[in-house]
């Protein structure tokens, strides 16, 4: 009898001490992470022309992205993307309000209306119009698709060239100096392609628009840096003769 109550006890110690061993063992908490923070808005804004005369239209283009609400003042709302025409009776500033969960943002354009009280200056030739309109567009290193900081300005030679019909344009593919030949006459050629395409897509017609490729034949920059290498990754616009 003894025994067994020895016995028992023992066993009830053991328990004990396998229950206060248990107890002791420590749980991880389970922390869950912040969510990131919400992107701010981007835009961009842009006027072709950006002078003109009274009586004459421009055509704004913008692009916004992480935004909620989108307006341009003397407009209202408006689409993500988008172009409009507008007729100004004076110079205006227009200015676009990106607003989203991120924060707010605005892009401008200005345009200049030029004064009726003012000596008219001699009427610009569509050559000199092409000048002033039409920007080139840039590329990454080894890459031929159009960057999105570019993207306005492929919109806004497209929009240039659909208000201009009779004009012929060359695209020209350029390229830095690195690499064989071969290699950047190739990339010159699909450089330009890309960017006839998206002007294409824009509405502008195939037959405005011829395309060449120049390699690293004709540098825009002849130093050795990443400064000048970014300006002769590049599509040329000339007009055709």
């Amino acid at each position: 009898m003894r025994q067994l109550i020895r016995n028992f006890m023992l066993g009830a110690v053991a328990v004990g001490v396998i229950g206060l061993g248990a107890c002791s063992k420590k749980i991880a908490k389970v922390v869950t992470p912040p969510p990131p923070p919400p992107a701010t808005p981007s835009a961009t804004l842009s006027a072709n022309p950006s002078v003109v005369e009274p009586g004459q239209s421009t055509q704004l283009t913008w692009k916004t992205s992480n935004a909620e609400t989108i307006s341009i003042e003397g407009i209202g709302d408006v689409a993500a993307t988008g172009s409009q025409t507008v007729t100004p009776t004076a110079s205006t500033t227009y200015t676009l309000t990106a607003k989203g969960p991120g924060g707010t943002l605005d892009a401008s354009a200005r345009v200049t209306v030029n004064a009726k009280n003012a000596k008219a200056p001699a009427s610009l030739s569509e050559e000199e119009l092409f000048t002033r309109n039409v920007k080139d567009v840039y590329f990454d290193y080894n890459k031929s698709n159009l960057r999105p900081d570019q993207g306005v300005a492929a919109d806004s030679d497209a929009a240039f060239l659909k208000q201009h019909p009779g004009l012929k344009v060359l695209i020209e593919g350029h390229c830095d100096d690195r690499g064989s030949e071969e290699y950047n006459l190739a990339l010159g050629d699909t450089r330009a392609n890309s960017l006839r395409q998206a002007l294409l897509t824009q509405g502008v017609s195939a037959d405005q628009i011829k395309t060449i490729s120049y390699g690293k034949e004709h540098p825009f920059c002849s130093e050795s840096n990443e400064g000048c290498w970014q300006q002769n990754r590049r599509d040329h616009f000339a007009l055709q003769r």
